[in-house]
Protein backbone atom coordinates (compact mmCIF):
# COMPACT_ATOMS: atom_id res chain seq x y z
CA UNK A 1 0.00 0.00 0.00
CA UNK A 2 1.18 3.62 -0.91
CA UNK A 3 0.83 6.27 1.44
CA UNK A 4 0.21 9.76 -0.59
CA UNK A 5 2.23 12.36 0.21
CA UNK A 6 -0.19 15.58 1.70
CA UNK A 7 0.74 17.77 -1.20
CA UNK A 8 0.04 15.52 -4.17
CA UNK A 9 -3.49 14.22 -3.10
CA UNK A 10 -5.65 15.06 -5.52
CA UNK A 11 -8.97 17.30 -4.89
CA UNK A 12 -12.13 15.39 -4.44
CA UNK A 13 -15.51 17.08 -5.18
CA UNK A 14 -18.59 16.67 -2.39
CA UNK A 15 -21.29 14.87 -2.52
CA UNK A 16 -24.58 15.23 -0.28
CA UNK A 17 -25.66 11.98 0.23
CA UNK A 18 -26.51 10.38 3.72
CA UNK A 19 -24.98 6.76 2.19
CA UNK A 20 -21.37 7.94 1.34
CA UNK A 21 -19.83 6.95 -2.24
CA UNK A 22 -16.53 5.55 -2.69
CA UNK A 23 -15.40 9.30 -3.69
CA UNK A 24 -16.28 10.21 -0.06
CA UNK A 25 -14.12 7.99 1.77
CA UNK A 26 -11.70 8.72 -0.53
CA UNK A 27 -11.87 12.51 0.37
CA UNK A 28 -11.98 11.29 3.98
CA UNK A 29 -8.32 9.43 3.58
CA UNK A 30 -7.40 13.03 1.72
CA UNK A 31 -7.82 14.77 5.12
CA UNK A 32 -6.70 12.36 7.19
CA UNK A 33 -3.05 11.88 5.50
CA UNK A 34 -2.79 16.06 5.44
CA UNK A 35 -4.03 16.11 8.97
CA UNK A 36 -0.44 13.89 10.25
CA UNK A 37 1.30 16.22 8.04
CA UNK A 38 0.46 18.87 9.32
CA UNK A 39 0.17 17.90 13.17
CA UNK A 40 3.89 16.34 12.64
CA UNK A 41 5.22 19.29 11.68
CA UNK A 42 3.59 21.68 14.34
CA UNK A 43 5.42 19.29 17.34
CA UNK A 44 8.97 19.32 15.35
CA UNK A 45 8.47 23.24 15.45
CA UNK A 46 7.61 22.95 19.10
CA UNK A 47 10.98 20.68 19.54
CA UNK A 48 13.09 23.20 17.28
CA UNK A 49 11.67 26.35 19.55
CA UNK A 50 13.18 24.33 22.89
CA UNK A 51 16.40 23.51 21.74
CA UNK A 52 15.97 20.06 19.95
CA UNK A 53 16.32 18.59 17.04
CA UNK A 54 14.56 15.55 17.08
CA UNK A 55 11.91 14.68 14.21
CA UNK A 56 9.08 12.59 13.05
CA UNK A 57 10.56 9.19 11.58
CA UNK A 58 8.06 7.58 9.03
CA UNK A 59 7.50 4.14 9.24
CA UNK A 60 4.86 2.97 6.19
CA UNK A 61 3.61 -0.79 7.02
CA UNK A 62 1.11 -3.09 5.27
CA UNK A 63 -0.77 -5.75 7.19
CA UNK A 64 -1.83 -8.96 4.83
CA UNK A 65 -5.20 -8.78 5.01
CA UNK A 66 -5.47 -5.59 3.13
CA UNK A 67 -4.38 -2.04 3.61
CA UNK A 68 -1.79 -0.57 5.54
CA UNK A 69 -0.71 3.03 6.99
CA UNK A 70 2.59 5.26 8.21
CA UNK A 71 3.01 5.59 12.06
CA UNK A 72 5.34 8.83 12.82
CA UNK A 73 7.53 8.80 15.62
CA UNK A 74 9.43 10.84 17.41
CA UNK A 75 11.37 9.84 20.59
CA UNK A 76 14.30 11.56 22.51
CA UNK A 77 13.76 15.07 22.00
CA UNK A 78 14.11 17.80 24.25
CA UNK A 79 10.62 18.88 24.70
CA UNK A 80 9.09 16.02 23.39
CA UNK A 81 9.94 12.68 25.44
CA UNK A 82 7.99 10.78 22.60
CA UNK A 83 4.98 11.15 20.58
CA UNK A 84 3.48 8.75 17.70
CA UNK A 85 1.34 10.25 14.84
CA UNK A 86 -0.12 7.16 12.76
CA UNK A 87 -2.47 7.32 9.94
CA UNK A 88 -3.96 3.90 9.07
CA UNK A 89 -6.29 2.59 6.34
CA UNK A 90 -7.48 -0.78 7.37
CA UNK A 91 -9.58 -3.65 6.11
CA UNK A 92 -11.35 -6.17 8.23
CA UNK A 93 -12.68 -9.10 6.77
CA UNK A 94 -13.87 -10.69 10.06
CA UNK A 95 -14.94 -7.81 12.48
CA UNK A 96 -13.53 -8.55 15.63
CA UNK A 97 -15.87 -9.06 19.30
CA UNK A 98 -15.12 -5.39 20.19
CA UNK A 99 -16.73 -3.99 17.12
CA UNK A 100 -19.80 -6.85 16.56
CA UNK A 101 -20.53 -6.72 20.49
CA UNK A 102 -21.78 -3.09 19.83
CA UNK A 103 -23.05 -3.76 16.78
CA UNK A 104 -24.12 -7.03 16.15
CA UNK A 105 -26.10 -5.74 13.26
CA UNK A 106 -22.53 -5.44 11.20
CA UNK A 107 -21.52 -9.00 11.76
CA UNK A 108 -21.26 -11.37 8.78
CA UNK A 109 -19.82 -7.81 6.94
CA UNK A 110 -16.64 -6.54 5.51
CA UNK A 111 -14.93 -3.35 6.80
CA UNK A 112 -12.62 -0.57 6.41
CA UNK A 113 -11.69 1.88 9.02
CA UNK A 114 -9.27 4.93 8.68
CA UNK A 115 -8.62 7.49 11.02
CA UNK A 116 -5.31 9.80 12.37
CA UNK A 117 -4.49 8.72 16.05
CA UNK A 118 -2.03 10.45 18.16
CA UNK A 119 -0.26 10.75 21.88
CA UNK A 120 2.52 13.10 22.95
CA UNK A 121 4.33 12.64 26.28
CA UNK A 122 6.12 15.63 26.75
CA UNK A 123 9.56 15.94 28.75
CA UNK A 124 8.36 18.99 30.65
CA UNK A 125 6.17 17.89 33.95
CA UNK A 126 4.23 21.06 33.62
CA UNK A 127 3.47 20.52 29.86
CA UNK A 128 0.39 17.69 29.76
CA UNK A 129 0.24 14.67 27.51
CA UNK A 130 -2.37 14.55 24.98
CA UNK A 131 -4.07 12.48 22.63
CA UNK A 132 -6.35 12.83 19.83
CA UNK A 133 -8.32 10.64 17.60
CA UNK A 134 -10.68 10.72 14.12
CA UNK A 135 -11.55 7.86 12.52
CA UNK A 136 -14.17 6.54 9.90
CA UNK A 137 -15.96 3.04 10.44
CA UNK A 138 -17.46 1.55 7.17
CA UNK A 139 -19.05 -1.84 6.81
CA UNK A 140 -20.29 -3.32 3.43
CA UNK A 141 -22.07 -6.10 1.89
CA UNK A 142 -23.31 -6.90 -1.09
CA UNK A 143 -26.19 -6.02 -2.53
CA UNK A 144 -26.61 -3.47 0.83
CA UNK A 145 -26.33 -0.01 1.82
CA UNK A 146 -22.56 -0.04 3.67
CA UNK A 147 -23.28 0.89 7.83
CA UNK A 148 -20.99 3.88 9.12
CA UNK A 149 -20.10 5.92 11.71
CA UNK A 150 -17.45 8.81 13.01
CA UNK A 151 -15.84 8.88 15.84
CA UNK A 152 -12.78 10.76 18.14
CA UNK A 153 -11.90 13.44 20.36
CA UNK A 154 -9.06 14.49 22.09
CA UNK A 155 -8.10 14.70 25.74
CA UNK A 156 -5.74 16.57 28.12
CA UNK A 157 -3.63 14.63 30.69
CA UNK A 158 -1.86 17.17 32.84
CA UNK A 159 0.48 16.62 35.50
CA UNK A 160 0.81 20.24 37.34
CA UNK A 161 -2.15 21.31 35.91
CA UNK A 162 -2.55 25.43 34.93
CA UNK A 163 -6.12 26.30 35.22
CA UNK A 164 -5.72 29.56 32.52
CA UNK A 165 -4.77 26.43 30.36
CA UNK A 166 -7.84 23.90 31.36
CA UNK A 167 -10.46 26.55 30.96
CA UNK A 168 -8.71 27.42 27.29
CA UNK A 169 -8.70 23.71 26.47
CA UNK A 170 -12.37 23.24 27.08
CA UNK A 171 -12.86 27.20 25.29
CA UNK A 172 -11.50 25.74 21.81
CA UNK A 173 -14.10 22.39 22.48
CA UNK A 174 -16.85 24.59 22.90
CA UNK A 175 -16.14 26.98 19.84
CA UNK A 176 -15.24 24.04 17.16
CA UNK A 177 -18.86 22.29 18.60
CA UNK A 178 -20.83 25.71 18.77
CA UNK A 179 -22.04 25.60 14.53
CA UNK A 180 -22.85 22.24 15.01
CA UNK A 181 -25.48 22.29 17.46
CA UNK A 182 -25.55 24.16 21.03
CA UNK A 183 -25.70 20.17 22.54
CA UNK A 184 -22.92 19.15 20.77
CA UNK A 185 -20.78 20.30 23.42
CA UNK A 186 -21.93 19.40 26.68
CA UNK A 187 -22.81 16.25 25.09
CA UNK A 188 -19.66 15.30 23.50
CA UNK A 189 -17.87 16.58 26.80
CA UNK A 190 -19.48 14.69 29.30
CA UNK A 191 -19.13 11.66 27.03
CA UNK A 192 -15.39 12.34 27.24
CA UNK A 193 -15.85 12.61 31.16
CA UNK A 194 -17.20 9.19 31.55
CA UNK A 195 -15.01 7.51 29.08
CA UNK A 196 -11.96 8.73 30.55
CA UNK A 197 -12.42 6.74 33.29
CA UNK A 198 -10.18 4.16 35.32
CA UNK A 199 -13.17 2.64 37.25
CA UNK A 200 -10.92 0.55 38.85
CA UNK A 201 -9.24 3.85 40.98
CA UNK A 202 -12.76 5.75 40.55
CA UNK A 203 -10.64 8.48 39.15
CA UNK A 204 -10.54 10.51 35.67
CA UNK A 205 -7.43 10.08 33.71
CA UNK A 206 -6.79 13.95 32.89
CA UNK A 207 -9.58 16.99 32.32
CA UNK A 208 -10.95 15.77 29.17
CA UNK A 209 -12.26 17.27 26.27
CA UNK A 210 -14.45 15.82 23.79
CA UNK A 211 -15.40 12.21 23.22
CA UNK A 212 -17.47 10.88 20.56
CA UNK A 213 -18.69 7.35 19.16
CA UNK A 214 -21.21 5.99 16.51
CA UNK A 215 -21.70 9.21 14.74
CA UNK A 216 -24.28 9.45 11.54
CA UNK A 217 -27.71 10.45 10.42
CA UNK A 218 -29.45 7.48 12.59
CA UNK A 219 -27.58 8.96 16.06
CA UNK A 220 -27.20 12.75 15.22
CA UNK A 221 -29.26 13.42 12.03
CA UNK A 222 -26.20 14.51 10.21
CA UNK A 223 -25.54 13.83 6.78
CA UNK A 224 -22.85 12.38 6.00
CA UNK A 225 -20.92 15.23 4.82
CA UNK A 226 -21.85 17.24 8.60
CA UNK A 227 -20.37 14.20 10.22
CA UNK A 228 -16.94 14.84 8.23
CA UNK A 229 -16.84 18.80 8.54
CA UNK A 230 -17.12 17.60 12.65
CA UNK A 231 -14.43 15.30 11.78
CA UNK A 232 -12.37 18.27 10.37
CA UNK A 233 -13.02 20.38 12.74
CA UNK A 234 -11.86 17.79 15.90
CA UNK A 235 -9.21 17.33 13.84
CA UNK A 236 -7.89 20.59 13.24
CA UNK A 237 -8.99 21.82 17.25
CA UNK A 238 -6.61 19.81 18.64
CA UNK A 239 -3.30 21.89 17.29
CA UNK A 240 -5.49 24.68 18.11
CA UNK A 241 -5.78 23.31 21.68
CA UNK A 242 -2.41 22.10 22.19
CA UNK A 243 0.01 24.67 20.97
CA UNK A 244 -0.59 27.28 22.99
CA UNK A 245 0.19 25.23 26.10
CA UNK A 246 3.36 24.02 24.73
CA UNK A 247 4.34 27.55 23.98
CA UNK A 248 3.80 28.54 27.20
CA UNK A 249 4.77 25.34 29.49
CA UNK A 250 7.45 24.03 27.44
CA UNK A 251 10.46 26.44 29.17
CA UNK A 252 8.81 26.15 32.91
CA UNK A 253 11.40 24.92 35.45
CA UNK A 254 10.48 21.71 36.88
CA UNK A 255 12.34 19.59 40.13
CA UNK A 256 13.12 15.69 40.09
CA UNK A 257 10.49 15.44 42.28
CA UNK A 258 7.99 16.42 39.64
CA UNK A 259 9.41 14.56 37.03
CA UNK A 260 9.36 11.47 39.44
CA UNK A 261 5.52 12.97 40.05
CA UNK A 262 4.78 12.72 36.15
CA UNK A 263 6.02 8.76 36.18
CA UNK A 264 3.87 7.83 38.88
CA UNK A 265 0.79 9.76 36.72
CA UNK A 266 2.23 8.24 33.79
CA UNK A 267 1.42 4.93 35.17
CA UNK A 268 -2.11 5.63 34.82
CA UNK A 269 -1.98 6.51 31.29
CA UNK A 270 -0.54 3.10 31.08
CA UNK A 271 -3.71 1.40 32.90
CA UNK A 272 -5.86 3.17 31.17
CA UNK A 273 -4.95 2.15 27.94
CA UNK A 274 -4.21 -1.41 28.76
CA UNK A 275 -7.30 -1.89 30.25
CA UNK A 276 -9.81 0.52 28.75
CA UNK A 277 -8.76 2.15 25.40
CA UNK A 278 -11.39 0.55 22.74
CA UNK A 279 -8.67 1.05 20.44
CA UNK A 280 -6.27 -0.65 21.92
CA UNK A 281 -9.08 -3.78 22.16
CA UNK A 282 -10.12 -3.29 18.43
CA UNK A 283 -6.14 -3.50 17.34
CA UNK A 284 -5.40 -6.31 19.71
CA UNK A 285 -8.72 -8.35 18.49
CA UNK A 286 -8.42 -7.46 14.31
CA UNK A 287 -4.61 -8.94 14.33
CA UNK A 288 -3.68 -5.15 13.92
CA UNK A 289 0.08 -4.03 13.87
CA UNK A 290 1.42 -4.97 17.45
CA UNK A 291 4.23 -1.78 17.37
CA UNK A 292 1.35 0.73 15.98
CA UNK A 293 -0.82 -0.65 18.93
CA UNK A 294 1.03 0.48 21.57
CA UNK A 295 2.99 3.23 20.25
CA UNK A 296 0.84 5.56 22.54
CA UNK A 297 2.58 3.93 25.88
CA UNK A 298 5.38 6.34 27.83
CA UNK A 299 8.68 5.69 27.73
CA UNK A 300 8.83 5.73 31.27
CA UNK A 301 6.62 4.92 33.94
CA UNK A 302 6.37 4.19 37.28
CA UNK A 303 4.13 2.90 39.88
CA UNK A 304 4.58 3.00 43.76
CA UNK A 305 2.45 1.27 46.56
CA UNK A 306 -0.06 3.60 48.26
CA UNK A 307 1.52 6.79 47.03
CA UNK A 308 -0.20 10.18 49.14
CA UNK A 309 0.29 13.48 48.15
CA UNK A 310 0.45 16.13 51.05
CA UNK A 311 -2.62 17.75 51.29
CA UNK A 312 -2.06 21.30 50.05
CA UNK A 313 0.66 20.55 47.67
CA UNK A 314 0.17 20.77 43.83
CA UNK A 315 0.16 17.15 43.60
CA UNK A 316 -3.06 17.25 45.94
CA UNK A 317 -4.69 19.47 43.83
CA UNK A 318 -4.48 17.18 40.74
CA UNK A 319 -6.54 14.76 42.51
CA UNK A 320 -8.44 16.53 44.53
CA UNK A 321 -9.61 19.45 42.03
CA UNK A 322 -8.26 19.20 38.55
CA UNK A 323 -9.01 15.24 37.84
CA UNK A 324 -13.02 15.82 39.08
CA UNK A 325 -15.08 15.97 35.97
CA UNK A 326 -16.67 20.03 36.10
CA UNK A 327 -17.71 22.97 34.29
CA UNK A 328 -14.44 24.66 33.14
CA UNK A 329 -16.19 27.19 31.38
CA UNK A 330 -17.97 28.96 34.14
CA UNK A 331 -15.35 28.64 37.03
Amino acid sequence: MSIPNSDNLPNLPATDLTVPANNDIMRVREFLVDLQARICQALEAQERDGGGNATFVPDDWERPEGGGGRSCVLADGEVIEKAGVMFSHIHVHNLPASATARHPHIAGRKAQAMGVSLVVHPKNPNVPTSHANVRLFVAEAEGEDPIWWFGGGFDLTPFYPVLADCVHWHQVCHDLCAPFGDSVYPDFKQWCDEYFHLRHRDEQRGIGGLFYDDVNTESRGWDFETCFNFMKAVGNGYLDGIMPIFEQRKDTPYTEAQREFQLYRRGRYVEYNLVYDRGTLFGLQSNGRIESILVSMPPLASWHYRFEPTKGSPEFALTDFYLKPRDWLTL
